[in-house]
């Protein structure tokens, strides 16, 4: 396991702990959870390995999460394991039903810890998976630009996903930085030319050449084999003035 991981998953750890201390301490809430529920905190621990979905309502909203019940057994979900997106007023989470997975389960400390953000995560996942399926290249789509980089700019489309338009894609004209062309949130039309790894390569270039007009085709006489052509002299010579 790589250190930066290993980190992550420590970082992780003493997040949920440092949440559900402030939400233990406040309130005690797991005095009351004691009593014959030996089978349903198995039940919770067969649940947490098989990372079963269960719906629930939210109780009430208290420092640091938000407290929901789970078989009558109380259970916390932290702030940060509410959603994939920032969370800024518990309170609105109060008495709306939520998917969610036993991610810490303690039957001796009746400790339940449950995660939204889990579940979320792998149904955007299977989204994003959905989409890049059904992604073409050579397909020409819509998008917003989203930010700028030196490198490139990384444009919304319209199916949700992102793609990268390098800055070498964005015209035949060099230039040294996407800004000199674009802007963020400014609307664009480009051409899918490669999808590798879940990540969508753009170009605007690939337009360009595109949209040029094709060269008129110079005349041409048809030979034949006899060494003549199939336009006579008189042909060649009409409207000439002697």
């Amino acid at each position: 396991m790589s250190e930066a991981v290993k980190e992550s998953m420590e970082d992780f750890a003493r997040e949920l702990e440092a949440s559900y201390k402030e939400f233990d301490e406040r309130r005690n809430a797991y005095e009351d959870q004691e009593g014959p529920d030996a089978e349903k905190w198995a039940e919770l621990v067969n649940m947490m390995q098989e990372k079963t979905v269960v719906n629930v309502k939210v109780k009430e909203a208290v420092k640091g999460g938000l407290v929901t019940y789970v078989d009558e057994l109380q259970g916390f979900i932290p702030a940060s394991q509410i959603s994939t997106q920032y969370v800024e007023k518990l309170e609105d989470w109060v008495g709306k039903h939520l998917d969610v997975v036993p991610i810490t389960v303690d039957p001796e400390k009746k400790k339940l810890v449950l995660s939204g953000r889990v579940v979320m995560k792998e149904k955007e996942a299977a989204e994003k998976a959905a989409k890049m399926a059904a992604v073409k290249v050579g397909a020409v789509v819509e998008g917003t630009v989203d930010s700028l980089k030196d490198y490139g700019a990384f444009v919304n489309l319209d199916n949700g996903l992102t793609g990268l338009l390098h800055v070498s894609q964005i015209s035949k004209q060099r230039i040294k930085h996407p800004g000199v062309v674009l802007q963020e949130g400014q609307k664009v039309t480009v051409k899918i030319i490669g999808v590798n790894e879940g990540k969508i390569s753009l170009s605007m270039r690939a337009l360009e050449a595109e949209d040029e007009a094709p060269r008129e085709k110079e005349e041409v006489f048809d030979y034949k084999e006899t060494g003549a052509a199939t336009t006579g002299l008189g042909d060649l010579l009409k409207g000439l003035k002697l």
